[in-house]
């Protein structure tokens, strides 16, 4: 089994490392402050429904400290906004190290490819949570989650089927798949909701014909781009069959990526989710006012140091549906 490093040990991050080190494969974790010096002093402490686990944990402040070889497959990590960074500092790795993009989005794959020919995509969805140095939860059940890889372009071969081998040992359903890219797409649409959690603070049930409206103009603009995503049902169909969320010391999980970056005061990957779309269209002449709005809306709330729920549910219902002529159902209303 080949060494992972895993930049950035975050919520996403550290479940893939925690659960490959759990199996019994050779991770290396890149982590920086508060975070970093926690994984030093005490390890990880790796939560799920069913488990507390403290991880002794291999980890260095820089890809210079980690050595990395032609053998050992990088895992990104990090939100979208640092990912360039963080492949100026991977330069000192070989051309032909293993990058695969555990990430959001669709712009990572191509930053990648700028400065490694192997770069792999990976269909990501972890319900975890990281809002505490040191600390990474887990909130689904019998399997921590989805991670699906692919070559990108496109293509499956024996890499990709090697890390899912990987991965399934470690217990996530993983398949290696030679459309990731569709799959990954597919998944933007879905976190188009991620910007509504964090701008108003509500659940995903609550948001649903809200999130359907903001889906909707990212598929036009997917469809007029000529970029191939595979349908909701069977996206759907494909979480259904694997995840069961459950709570952690009685709480549920708290919010997707963006809530959770907001809530902890950080910056926000909204840019390359809402904003893909944003970019798409204006690239087309298409308009696209719910993205737009929740792109502005969450770039002005990160920096003003607003928490999620900021812009209440009748708020953000008023402002979104304002922009439409979609009107609230009167079952969704909050009286």
């Amino acid at each position: 089994m080949k060494r992972y490093i895993v930049y950035g040990a975050g919520a996403i991050g550290g479940a893939i490392g925690g659960r490959l080190l759990q199996a019994g494969a050779d991770v290396t974790f890149i982590a920086r402050g508060a975070n970093l010096r926690a994984l030093k002093e005490g390890g990880m402490r790796l939560r799920t429904p069913s488990s507390d686990d403290r991880l002794k944990v291999d980890v260095v402040g820089s890809p210079d400290e980690a050595h990395i070889g032609a053998q050992d497959i990088v895992v990104l990590a990090v939100k979208t906004q640092d990912t360039a960074a963080a492949l100026q500092e991977l330069v000192v790795a070989v051309p032909d190290t293993i990058i695969l993009c555990a990430q959001n989005g669709v712009e990572n794959e191509r930053l990648a490819l700028r400065q490694f020919s192997k770069v792999y995509g990976g269909f990501v969805f972890i319900a975890s949570a990281h809002m505490k140095p040191g600390h990474v939860d887990i909130y689904t059940g019998s399997s921590p989650g989805i991670l699906d890889i692919g070559r990108v372009p496109g293509g499956a071969d024996s890499t990709a089927d090697q890390i899912a081998r990987d991965l399934q040992a470690a217990g996530f359903d993983a398949v290696a798949r030679p459309d990731i890219m569709a799959w990954k797409r597919a998944k933007l649409l879905m976190n188009l909701n991620n910007g509504l959690q964090a701008v108003s603070g509500s659940t995903i049930a609550e948001l649903v014909d809200l999130a359907r409206l903001a889906g909707e103009e990212g598929k036009t603009c997917l469809d007029a781009a000529l970029l191939s995503y595979v349908p909701s049902d069977q996206v759907i169909a494909r979480l259904g069959s694997v995840l069961n969320f459950s709570t952690i010391d009685g709480q549920p999980f708290p919010g997707g990526s963006s809530w959770q970056s907001m809530a902890r005061g950080t910056s926000s990957e909204v840019a390359y989710l809402n904003g893909e779309v944003v970019l798409i269209g204006r690239e087309l002449g298409i308009p696209t006012p719910i993205n737009l709005f929740l792109h502005e809306t969450v770039q002005r709330m990160v920096r003003d140091g607003s928490k999620p729920g900021t812009l209440g549910l009748d708020e953000l219902y008023a402002a979104l549906t304002g922009l439409t002529s979609q009107q609230r159902p009167a079952a969704v209303s909050q009286g």
